[in-house]
């Protein structure tokens, strides 16, 4: 009787296991960016459904008018993907994330964020930068991770990389872009990560040339802004070669 009542038990408490998974699965299935989801719901989904690059759908491409995307003779549409890739934070849940990059460089970084998916690579936040209203401020100091934005450089006028979805901005609270004055004060972009600029310290997100992410980027053919010689931009990665 023991026995019996152990085995219902367990196949009671397999039976909720399983629900839960199945709930996860829709919830990829709708892929809402920024939700968490267990290990056993992408493996009964199927892990590669989960790197993808597509056409921009027709709902984000609504959500895009007047933030990241206005009317331009640079670039449109077609030429841009939506990327949905799986990553891992520090709280060791897996999450789903969302990213709009030029059509030319999708497969780079599908592949790119399908490594740092199996490394276990933290990345905190990965949603489109229109959930902030295009404001680049507010996504870095959410340290939010994005590409395509259409807007110029910090501090000037010509377009930045992200105008054309050819540059990725990785964790960038903890990976700030920076720059001396000409009055020898520090102009430091989120405005919160002052401290986070001397990299000599260690701290979550941080990228150096040791770092995974630093590895991929730069094999795939993206130079690093943590190189620059008169700006550093350490969470910034942007593809510079002809197609």
């Amino acid at each position: 009787m023991f026995l019996l009542s152990c085995h219902v038990g367990n196949m009671t408490a397999q039976s909720r296991h399983t629900a839960k998974a199945m709930t996860e699965v829709a919830i990829l299935q709708m892929w809402k960016a920024g939700g968490t989801v267990s290990q056993e719901a992408v493996e009964e989904y199927g892990l590669e459904k989960c790197f993808t690059a597509m056409p921009v759908p027709d709902a984000v491409w609504a959500g895009m008018q007047g933030k990241t995307y206005r009317e331009n003779p640079y670039i449109g549409r077609d030429d841009l993907r939506l990327l949905r890739v799986l990553h891992w934070d520090y709280d060791q849940k897996v999450h789903l994330g969302e990213m709009v990059c030029n059509r030319r460089i999708a497969k780079q970084l599908t592949e790119i964020f399908r490594v740092l998916y199996d490394n276990h690579y933290p990345i905190q936040r990965m949603v489109l930068p229109d959930v902030y209203d295009a404001d680049d401020e507010r996504q870095m100091r959410d340290n939010n991770t994005s590409c395509f934005c259409f807007r110029g450089i910090s501090g000037g006028k010509k377009l930045s990389k992200h105008a054309l979805g050819l540059a990725v901005d990785l964790n960038p609270l903890y990976n700030p872009y920076y720059k001396k004055q000409k009055n020898g004060q520090l102009y430091v972009q989120p405005g919160n990560a002052a401290e986070y600029c001397n990299r000599s310290k260690d701290f979550p997100y941080k990228i150096d040339d040791k770092d995974l992410a630093y590895k991929l980027f730069t094999e795939a053919g993206f130079t690093w802004g943590g190189r620059w010689k008169t700006v550093k931009d350490f969470q910034h990665f942007e593809w510079d070669k002809h197609f």
